[in-house]
């Protein structure tokens, strides 16, 4: 039934009018945008430059067509003062050949007609043009659906989490979604906002791995989220089957994972009755921007659930591993310790933690090997707080990463906050709440947080900063046990296994080196966050973005003011270093092998520091 009404809504989006609409245009033409603005930065291509005047660069790439004939992309750009990041124009790509100079109107030909200059072997070009493909496809529906729909003023949080639709700002694959055909795209992509149940199993005790907050009672946690008739109706579910629900541990699944991978991927476990399957809960949820985070859309002060996905997007598989799973409670119980013991965290910053209070995951690594690897990371859940039970009366919530979107109209979302106080002082209320209690963390207690995209939350009212909420700890921190303030807090974390760098190279929560720390941060907040803020508002407000950095720079020497009692640690973490390292996402997915995977970049912040 639910599948014959979303094929009825697809049916009216037909792709022969989907991708020949403005709208599809538009995503061409940015997903050629990013991918050669990323190309050009991380080093993968070299194209010849003609500087034209103080704002324009005019760059060439020469490259060869199938029969072998000489061809050239043109195009204009700058290369900006922040980080080095490279921003084209919004003039069309051309491809020029012979006296034939026309819009370059194929992805995939691009990066067939580039490929051997960039020594790309057959099965990553195949791959990445796949991914190219499905992110210009699902972006071309997804924005002549919003096209379609009203326009509303005053949002709440929940629904900011499905029209920050933009994805990515810099990955050229940000709505890949490989695994997901339209229908799926349709029913669980945010920005289509459809209502979802989660489905149920129950899986035996020894067979499950938990973590679980020191303040927190499994049972009635699980009660409270799903309700006393439903866990009646699964626990006769079980009974029915002659096994005690006192045996068994409950685990939402994601419906597309249960039908794509649990269903296919459990059958022993399902047969010898180690795994039973409950059927749905009662509450409705709707995807927030990460797409395997689900929000109660019955009860939006209960808990946000992380789901595993199996999918691909953003060049990343969405599963979720099993020690960041049991990493969740510990390391939400220690960043809830040092906020409740911090004067200025809590009472002057007002920040909020949301924690993860409960991870559950199928214990898979009990499995041989070979059967380990099919189910690793599929079968699990991170419980995490609920921005609403937070916010007090008149404020309001609003994902960071939007402050540099645009709404239905064309305006951006901040239009009428700029416009009541003016830009300058907006922007340097927000940097005062948005840095120093980030910086506080990493200074006096050694922690760097990934406060990047839609893992920080700006608390506001009627447009006026106020605080921030933070995110997504399980894998989201990172730091070293020499350079943190209190060892005794320190959580003892689950360590990746041995077969997970194969999955993921960057996934660990403890380093050595403290300017890696430092970077981490840095990369997160202030390469994503803020210079994406900066160049949004240099475009739509004409504010200058070496000013966007001075304000920046003014903030952090302030808050050092503050605490002359934390020097050794300004050193220790210099955010005034003349380079800082940042990931090469383009790179990391055209060569996985490489150890190449990172660059050092100028950093804005440096040309501000105190001599």
């Amino acid at each position: 039934m639910v599948e014959n009404k979303v094929q009825d809504k697809l049916n009216f989006f037909e792709l022969d009018h989907i991708l020949n609409s403005e709208y599809s245009l538009n995503v061409r033409r940015r997903i050629f945008r990013q991918l050669l603005e990323s190309f050009i930065f991380e080093g993968i291509i070299q194209p010849t430059v003609t500087i034209i005047d103080e704002e324009t660069i005019l760059y060439n790439l020469q490259a060869v067509d199938r029969e072998g004939k000489a061809i050239r992309y043109q195009f204009e750009g700058r290369k900006k003062k922040s980080f080095e990041r490279i921003r084209l124009s919004n003039k069309p790509v051309r491809r020029i050949v012979d006296a034939k100079n026309e819009e370059a109107c194929s992805l995939a030909t691009f990066l067939l007609e580039i490929s051997k200059l960039i020594n790309l072997d057959d099965e990553m070009l195949s791959s990445f043009i796949d991914e190219i493909n499905q992110t210009f496809l699902k972006d071309s529906v997804a924005q002549n659906y919003r096209q379609q729909q009203s326009y509303k003023k005053g949002i709440s949080y929940d629904e900011l989490e499905g029209d920050v639709m933009d994805g990515h700002p810099y990955h050229p694959c940000y709505k890949s979604r490989i695994g997901f055909d339209l229908i799926d795209n349709f029913t669980y992509g945010p920005e289509f906002k459809q209502v979802t149940k989660l489905i149920w199993v129950a899986v035996k005790k020894e067979d499950v791995k938990i973590s679980i907050s020191e303040n927190l009672e499994y049972n009635k946690f699980l009660e409270t989220e799903l309700g006393e008739k439903t866990i009646k109706k699964f626990s006769s579910i079980i009974a029915f089957k002659n096994k005690d629900i006192r045996d068994y541990i409950l685990i939402p699944v994601h419906p597309w994972q249960y039908r794509e991978e649990i269903s296919r991927g459990f059958i022993e476990q399902f047969s010898n009755q180690n795994m039973i399957f409950l059927g749905e809960e009662e509450n409705n949820y709707r995807p927030q921007q990460s797409i395997r985070t689900l929000a109660n859309y019955s009860f939006p002060e209960k808990a946000y659930v992380k789901l595993p996905l199996s999918i691909i997007n953003t060049s990343s598989g969405r599963i979720l591993s099993q020690h960041t799973i049991l990493n969740a409670a510990k390391i939400s119980d220690w960043l809830g310790c040092i906020l409740d013991n911090d004067f200025y965290l809590k009472e002057e910053c007002r920040l909020i933690f949301l924690k993860e209070n409960l991870g559950v995951s199928y214990n898979h690594q009990k499995l041989p090997n070979l059967l380990e690897a099919k189910v690793y990371g599929t079968l699990g859940a991170i419980w995490r707080e609920s921005i609403h039970q937070y916010l007090e009366v008149n404020e309001e919530a609003i994902p960071f990463n939007a402050l540099a979107t645009i709404d239905i109209k064309g305006k951006p979302l901040i239009d009428s906050w700029i416009k009541n106080v003016g830009v300058e002082s907006w922007l340097k209320r927000l940097l005062n709440i948005s840095i120093k209690p980030l910086i506080h963390l990493l200074y006096k207690y050694g922690i760097s947080m990934e406060s990047h995209a839609q893992n920080m939350i700006l608390i506001h009212q009627e447009g006026k900063p106020k605080r921030i909420a933070l995110k997504d700890f399980h894998d989201g921190i990172r730091f070293s046990r020499k350079y943190l303030n209190d060892l005794n807090e320190y959580p003892e974390i689950e360590l990746p296994p041995l077969n997970h760098p194969r999955l993921n190279r960057n996934s660990f929560i403890e380093l050595k080196d403290p300017t890696a720390i430092k970077d981490f941060f840095q990369d997160a907040f202030f390469f994503v966050n803020l210079c994406e803020l900066a160049l949004f508002l240099e475009k739509h407000y004409n504010f200058n973005e070496e000013e966007f950095w001075s304000l920046t720079a003014e903030v952090i020497q302030q808050y050092q003011s503050e605490f002359p009692d934390l020097a050794e640690r300004f050193s220790t973490f210099n955010l005034f270093s003349e380079k800082v390292e940042v990931e090469q996402l383009a790179r990391r997915r055209l060569f996985p092998e490489s150890s190449a995977n990172s660059k050092f970049v100028e950093n804005p912040l440096y040309f501000f520091k105190n001599n």
